[in-house]
């Protein structure tokens, strides 16, 4: 007779896949994720074959960031009322959209910066509403008791996708079909997502008739965010550090490979798939092992780390130095990152989710414009290298600053609801 085998566990960062609804939700964000990565590259590199200055892409950033830090609250208060699976389909779709024109007009050989920063504008637009959602989502689909795991999930997603599949897939489509293949192939990432949350099952949800006006449940989520020290300390942290080195990164390094290092579209993707090394490390380790007891010192101290490596993108004098410090960026984020998502999706109610996920979304990146439209000037006053290291270490003594803000180390004792 032969032995019964007991069932094999499941490892620590693919017990949430255990849920349909929530493996619906991983299959189609995974997916769009890829996307979003093919997107980084084509974008860089259809703005700066139309116009080689780093003023045009902070254009193209300032248009692209400011309509998400537009939407962004509405949208938190949108995702707590109605169905946010809804709600994310819609954005995909609008999303698809946009790539499918942008897709149309590269591959036409009529394409010219105003019509990109037009339409990225309306996609920014259809972030705003899509994040909220999708934060507020999750903990309704996972146990309170595996969200660690289903954020290292995201975490290690996230990085595979966006920063290595992605880019990668980019480099090469740029390579067979220009830039206006990669946006049409986004474009049918985002159909593949839409179908994944129309496959899954409708939330049920509380009236929305028997609920407050919209101006008094986004007055609800405000209050809650600045009677807790830790919510809103952290979010003006993310604002100052931000402003500091998202704008410089994101203008600044496709720069750097094609200008000063004469590398490739492909070059630039691997140095974006090394910073996904590095977060699926990180996402790894953090889904086996936990969140450390000390979660906000963890929170800091990964984030003022990932901050500071920013700065080796201005020492870099070759690709693989810039792998090693996009490695280095990714990963620490990315494990602060992921006892952060945990942190807020226990200490705060569920049915403020929405709304508190859109303002941390809202006053994290509500700079983000700001520092896109710095960027070049910046850049060209002092130096595309000398930015960067600046960057680097002014958002990282920003950053390590509010870990001693009083409370801030001890959220489960400042945590107020009313």
């Amino acid at each position: 007779m032969g032995r019964h085998r007991a069932p094999r566990e499941l490892p620590a960062l693919l017990i949430p896949l255990r849920g349909r609804d929530f493996r619906l939700l991983w299959t189609g964000m995974s997916t769009s994720l890829i996307g979003d990565g093919i997107l980084l590259v084509a974008l860089a590199w259809q703005v700066y074959a139309l116009s080689g200055a780093p003023a045009a892409m902070s254009v193209v950033g300032f248009a692209l960031s400011l309509p998400q830090v537009v939407t962004l609250l509405f949208g938190g208060v949108i995702s707590d009322r109605f169905d946010k699976r809804k709600i994310m389909l819609c954005t995909d779709l609008v999303r698809g959209a946009v790539l499918t024109v942008l897709a149309a007009l590269s591959l036409s050989g009529t394409i010219q910066i105003w019509h990109i920063v037009a339409l990225v504008a309306v996609y920014g637009a259809g972030s705003g509403f899509f994040g909220p959602a999708f934060d507020s989502l999750v903990p309704r689909l996972v146990p309170s008791d595996e969200l660690v795991q289903a954020n290292a999930l995201d975490q290690f997603v996230r990085p595979t996708a966006l920063q290595m599949a992605g880019p990668s897939l980019g480099g090469v489509l740029i390579a067979l079909g220009g830039s206006g293949l990669a946006f049409a192939i986004d474009a049918v990432t985002f159909a593949i997502s839409a179908t994944c949350l129309l496959l899954m099952r409708p939330l049920q949800m509380g009236d929305p008739d028997e609920a407050g006006s919209l101006w008094s449940e986004f007055k609800e989520g405000m209050s809650f965010v600045r009677r807790n020290v830790w919510l809103w300390g952290t979010f003006v942290a993310a604002t100052f550090a931000y402003l500091l080195f998202i704008g410089p990164t994101e203008v600044l390094l496709p720069f750097v490979v094609k200008n000063e290092l004469h590398g490739t579209a492909g070059d630039l993707g691997l140095v974006l798939a090394s910073g996904g090394i590095g977060a699926i490390a990180a996402a790894l380790i953090v889904g086996q092992r936990g969140v450390p007891r000390q979660y906000m010192k963890f929170i800091y101290v990964s984030w003022t780390l990932a901050t500071l490596a920013v700065a080796g993108y201005g020492v870099a004098s070759s690709s693989w130095h810039l792998a090693v410090a996009c490695a280095l960026v990714n990963g620490l984020e990315a494990a602060g990152t992921i006892a952060w998502a945990t942190a807020k999706q226990r200490l705060v109610p569920e049915e403020l989710m929405g709304r508190v996920s859109s303002v941390d979304w809202f006053i994290s990146i509500a700079l983000v414009p700001l520092s896109y439209a710095l960027a070049a000037p910046v850049a060209s006053a002092i130096g595309v290298r000398e930015t960067l290291i600046g960057a680097g270490v002014l958002g990282s003594v920003v950053t390590f600053a509010f870990l001693y803000l009083p409370g801030m180390r001890s959220p489960r004792q400042q945590v107020v609801t009313s």
